[in-house]
């Protein structure tokens, strides 16, 4: 039990492969086409864009004014600030689809599947005649799009996205995809991920004479794209790819192709599927392929660039690429469990992390509950595994908006009661073992704690399928800064002590890496669990999310804490977390 002592705090104790330096992936059939038949471009062409804005940027700005009220107004409380939500976020999702007649409705429907990666804006282009037609807006994917702007998306290619944005209000203008002329045509981008070394690409291009519209990272690729001299186009996109530091899985929408590319590291997923009608689709994950009718294929590899156009479907290799570091949230936190992420099944991952919670740290109860919904899955395998009844014992809704109106007099654990509800027949003089994906903050932990114990829970026993987060990310992950980490300032047994909670484990990291396997392993970033960044964040950089991609004024220096000085240190873990009980 010596694992099991190392990550427990209680009061009473009861394959990835490397490629070579060829420039050819090789691949089975069908892809076996050769890419330099492709006709070069040499004719500029006039940039068209068709423009559909959900809400003009009047509304925006008197939206944001009414923000500032709300703000003002006592009864109004955030679910963020309320500590109602305290997770890490991904920042957005990606979709792709080439050559089918409802190219548009398609995306529209895999970007709901995809909606749990961004909340906050989605937009769709589409290409029709030459033309690349762009709607955007700020919202819910159901909200942004209805039939009539689905109706101004025609075309038989279309690429989305849905993003999160971490601070402020989310700016019309910095919803994808992008859309961008150039001299020889006009392009649209769709990225998920961030980009490590965007304030120096981004300076430099502006030294040069380079215009910004936008506040995003993406916005630089599109100006290396712009400015690169080689052809045809997907060698500019491989020159601006060899410039870039950090995460991207993208979609490129031309006039005549359809292009993805991934990072060499591989840290963001990007799968690719085909309908029955041979359409080819691009997606983050295969929970849209599934929605939409479309067969996994297989992975978008770490360092590919894959091209679709009328000459089919080409597959080159981006540039020589190190070892992959895939995000392991992924598959404790981010994606669907009917998702298929980096090559295995999310409920099954999440599943086994919960079987081993219970080996590794076992107690004596009566019942087994999940905080949900990311917590489920491995709550059913600890539950499996220890032989003790599954039960809902907290109820999600999942109707609760941005913002909302509190009582004149103050309900403690206001923005929590109104997410999760506890059920007293479930809990109610149960030694209970709640298991939850992570903890960052601890906020929401120890209201959550205080629920379960309100609704007659005797015991609470708190469970977390993840090691401790003691580092923040930087490849496109809303995390808070280490500062803000509980695990990075308080021991397991301070952790316990803060939520009040009966005894407090976490999925010990040593034990995760053998789930997946000794050479699959080392494919995964651990980087928020460890401090080791695979790509050192160097000078002043992004620390997560769209800090920088929401503001509506000011410049980007005087953002508070979202860049770093200097080089990182890295978290020397035994130092900044003790486990000892």
């Amino acid at each position: 039990m010596a694992a099991s002592t190392a990550s427990t705090a209680a009061v009473n104790p009861s394959a990835f492969q490397t490629s070579s330096s060829a420039t050819r992936l090789a691949l089975p059939p069908p892809y076996s086409k050769t890419f330099f038949n492709i006709p070069t471009k040499t004719l500029p062409k006039p940039l068209h864009i068709t423009p559909s804005k959900k809400n003009p940027i009047s509304d925006i700005i008197s939206t944001y004014k009414k923000s500032e009220t709300l703000a003002s107004d006592t009864r109004f409380q955030s679910n963020d600030d309320d500590g109602g939500d305290d997770k890490p976020r991904e920042e957005c999702g990606v979709v792709g689809i080439y050559k089918d007649p409802e190219a548009s409705r398609l995306c529209y429907l895999a970007l709901h599947a995809l909606q749990h990666r961004g909340q906050e804006g989605a937009g769709i282009v589409t290409v029709h005649d030459g033309v690349l037609h762009s709607v955007t807006g700020v919202g819910l994917v159901s909200e942004v799009f209805n039939e009539s702007k689905l109706d101004k998306l025609p075309g038989d290619t279309a690429i989305g996205h849905v993003r999160y944005s971490t601070a402020g209000s989310s700016m019309l203008k910095n919803v994808q995809p992008f859309v961008a002329g150039y001299k020889f045509g006009s392009v649209g981008v769709a990225h998920n991920g961030n980009l490590v070394n965007y304030q120096s690409l981004r300076a430099d291009l502006e030294e040069n004479g380079s215009i910004f519209n936008t506040t995003s990272d993406t916005e630089v690729v599109l100006h290396l794209i712009a400015i690169s001299k080689q052809r045809p186009f997907f060698l500019r996109i491989v020159e601006a790819c060899e410039k870039l530091e950090g995460a991207y899985s993208m979609v490129f929408l031309t006039e005549d192709k359809l292009v993805a590319v991934r990072d060499p590291f591989g840290f963001r997923p990007l799968v690719m599927g085909r309908r029955a009608n041979g359409a080819i689709v691009f997606a983050s994950e295969t929970c849209a392929l599934d929605l939409i009718e479309a067969t996994y294929e297989r992975e978008v590899l770490p360092g590919e660039i894959i091209v679709v156009d009328k000459e089919g479907v080409q597959s080159f290799c981006l540039m020589p690429h190190p070892e992959p570091k895939s995000c392991i949230f992924e598959h404790i936190y981010f994606a669907l469990p009917n998702s298929i992420v980096f090559g295995r099944s999310v409920y099954q991952s999440r599943h086994k992390f919960g079987e081993i919670l219970a080996t590794e740290s076992p107690v004596d109860c009566d019942v087994v509950i999940a905080v949900p919904d990311s917590g489920v899955v491995a709550a059913i395998g600890y539950a499996a595994k220890a032989g003790v009844p599954f039960q809902q014992g907290l109820i999600r809704s999942h109707y609760v908006g941005r913002t909302f109106i509190e009582p004149s007099q103050k309900i403690r654990d206001f923005g929590v009661k109104l997410k999760l509800a506890p059920v007293r027949a479930v809990l109610e003089g149960k030694r209970v073992v709640v298991v939850d994906d992570s903890i960052v903050r601890g906020t929401t932990s120890s209201k959550i704690v205080r629920l379960l114990k309100e609704a007659g829970a005797k015991e609470v026993h708190m469970r977390i399928a993840s090691p401790p987060i003691v580092a923040s990310c930087y490849y496109g992950v809303d995390t808070p800064s280490a500062g803000e980490l509980i695990s990075n300032r308080m021991s397991v047994e301070e952790i316990r002590e803060f939520i009040g909670s009966d005894s407090l484990a976490f999925l010990p990291i040593e034990r995760l890496k053998g789930e997946l396997g000794m050479e699959e392993s080392k494919g995964f970033c651990y980087a928020c669990f460890t401090g080791d960044y695979p790509v050192e964040p160097l000078g002043k950089v992004k620390r997560i999310g769209d800090f920088i991609d929401d503001g509506l004024s000011g410049s980007m220096g005087s953002i508070d804490g979202g860049w770093l000085a200097g080089i990182k240190k890295k978290v020397n873990l035994k130092e900044e977390v003790n486990f000892s009980v």
